[in-house]
């Protein structure tokens, strides 16, 4: 959907369930797109998703990625592998840097870019195991799939203020025996912070942890200051690293975890650029994602052929 030379209508970075679905809307609008794709989207690493509606089995993250791409090429082939490693912004255009996977570079013009880079977990510092949450040894949301924990011995990795958000959470809405693991760090909370902790029952250890066992792919327990624990499942809330170096490089307004602030049609501070999916600020789900790419795309057909510009006009 679009030649060397051409400026595309949409350029869409990241093949993740945003990407996808932004894609799909601007293909059914007859919109010239292209989506360039790393090949790792978070979603990736979702083992059973049972918040996607019609899916009462649950879905893989895997299996939800193919479907969503085979659905897509029915349009025509839109997705190319690669990293985008530089966005420029002119007065009616975007100019990406491309890296392909070959190694060689390019760049693709395009009026509109869609950011749906998304974001990647902090993994938790635990001894003999590293990338814990990508394996799906430690889980890393409790709203996906909290409900098929509930009412067992859970154990949220974790420090600080966020760390106790979601400890409560977890207690309040799915399980009475939680724990939060700090992993040698002190947590440091005030006294309305401790009352929450009383008030739910939330244990709080914080040793590091010294070793683990390891049986059929799960961790079965973890051994901190001379003393065994056992747990049905383990969450991290050490947060996220959003991958929003492109937005902000062209100075779009963030959070202070680089979580980009977009309008009520995903279009952020700059004008033209829309994101979709993890990198937004808010709630990280794959339906929200969705919807945010529902947003992006019928903005972009609808105002395609305006200035990007600060202008009257522009959109």
């Amino acid at each position: 959907m679009g030649a060397n030379g051409d400026i595309l209508d949409c350029l869409i970075v990241g093949g993740g369930p945003a990407g996808l679905t932004t894609g799909l809307y601007l293909a059914r609008f007859k919109r010239r797109f292209l989506i360039v794709d790393s090949g790792t989207p978070r979603a990736a690493w979702i083992p059973t998703s049972h918040n996607i509606p019609m899916f009462a089995d649950g879905i893989s993250g895997q299996d939800l990625l193919k479907r969503a791409r085979t659905n897509l090429e029915q349009y025509g082939k839109c997705i190319r592998g690669g990293r985008v490693t530089g966005l420029r912004k002119q007065p009616d255009r975007f100019i990406a840097l491309v890296e392909d996977d070959d190694g060689g570079t390019s760049q693709i013009a395009a009026k509109r870019v869609v950011l749906a880079t998304g974001a990647v977990d902090i993994e938790p510092d635990l001894p003999d195991v590293p990338n814990a949450v990508q394996r799906g040894l430690v889980r890393y949301c409790p709203i996906c799939d909290g409900y098929e924990s509930r009412d067992q011995k859970i154990a949220v990795i974790a420090y600080g203020a966020h760390g106790l958000g979601e400890a409560v959470f977890i207690a309040r809405t799915y399980s009475r025996d939680v724990t939060l693991l700090t992993l040698g760090q002190h947590l440091e909370l005030n006294e309305a912070q401790r009352a929450k902790l009383d008030e739910h029952g939330i244990k709080v250890v914080e040793a590091p942890v010294e070793s683990l066992d390891m049986e059929n792919d799960r961790i079965t327990a973890l051994h901190v200051g001379g003393k065994e624990h056992r747990f049905d499942v383990l969450y991290s809330a050490l947060g996220l690293q959003y991958r929003s170096d492109l937005a902000l490089s062209l100075g779009a307004e963030h959070d202070e975890s680089g979580s980009l602030i977009v309008d009520e049609y995903c279009q952020t501070s700059v004008q033209g650029l829309y994101a979709a999916g993890d990198i937004v600020r808010g709630i990280d789900q794959i339906v929200v994602g969705m919807a945010h790419a529902a947003h992006a795309a019928t903005h972009i057909h609808n105002y395609c052929d305006l200035p990007t510009e600060d202008e009257p006009g522009g959109a």
